[in-house]
């Protein structure tokens, strides 16, 4: 006479390595799913480190004695401030008219941020922020 096991002491083979073809499948997905989110956050860190160059250009355009060291020196706070976020050159345009006292500066700062590039899509990302600023009344005479 055959003896059975006991259901708690026979194991059952059908399952076994299924784990193992789990995380082989599921590893690559999530590592992608990982550097999208990544990617993307570069983007959202882009987009508030443009945001804060145009409002500095504004302001460092704002309190200058002339048109052109206005342009001058909106383009070099904004360059500083998007140095390591900026994957191409920094344009700081005027959109305002004129520079007389009593109106607003106003200037449109871009670039190509990094972003889906480190993922290998080659999608070119170029964000745009403006900002104005009142001509300071008190600006630089000298």
């Amino acid at each position: 006479m055959r003896r059975s096991l006991p259901r708690a002491v026979r194991q059952d083979t059908g399952d076994r390595g299924l784990s193992t073809v789990e995380v082989v499948i599921l590893a690559p997905v999530m590592i992608l799913f990982i550097l999208v989110l990544v990617a993307f956050g570069q983007l959202v860190d882009g987009r508030g480190a443009l945001d804060g160059a145009a409002r500095d250009a504004a302001r460092a355009g704002s309190i200058q004695k002339d048109h052109a060291t206005a342009m001058a020196e909106a383009r070099a706070a904004a360059e500083a401030n998007l140095e390591d976020v900026c994957a191409g050159p920094v344009t700081v345009v005027q959109t305002s008219q004129g520079f007389e006292p009593d109106t607003l500066f106003s200037v449109e700062v871009s670039c190509e941020v990094r972003g889906l590039a480190m993922l290998g899509l080659d999608i070119p990302t170029t964000l745009t922020a403006s900002f104005s600023s009142p001509l300071d009344p008190y600006r630089r005479t000298a």
